[in-house]
């Protein structure tokens, strides 16, 4: 059996994130939601039985931002990936610093974003890789 990756999209651009998920319904994912806002993306992670694999998370929203947001879903899970979708490049070493696992520039393309996914599974934390290559662990 496949093991289908689930996808909680948090956008307040409802355009955006329409199309956030027919590319990734396309691309074989399943998207268990999205929110418009952080307050609103809270109380949806809170009620899912099953927590997704991966939330992508804007910075810029209504009511809550993505960084308050992130910070409160990573004290209910603290071992939840998220991936930042912002524009706003001054705010990629505090969403790494509050547990962020990739940061996505805006705009990116939508493979770009399946590929991100699918890469997060894969590793710890685009700056863990990052350090890794600096400082390469020896292998006896």
């Amino acid at each position: 059996m496949v093991n289908i990756i689930k996808v909680f999209i948090v956008e307040d651009d409802l355009d955006i994130a329409h199309l956030y998920q027919k590319l990734l319904v396309i691309s074989g994912f399943d998207v268990v939601g999205i929110a418009e806002n952080g307050e609103t993306a809270i109380k949806m992670y809170q009620s899912f039985s099953k927590k997704p694999d991966i939330i992508v998370m804007d910075h810029r929203m209504p009511i809550k931002n993505g960084i308050d947001t992130t910070v409160e879903i990573l004290k209910i899970e603290k071992t939840q990936k998220v991936i930042f979708a912002s524009a706003d490049r001054s705010v990629k070493k505090e969403v790494f610093s509050i547990g962020a696992v990739d940061f996505l520039e805006k705009p990116f393309s939508l493979d770009t974003l399946a590929q991100c996914i699918k890469r997060t599974l894969d590793s710890k934390t685009v700056e863990d890789e990052q350090i890794s290559e600096e400082y390469p662990q020896e292998t006896n």
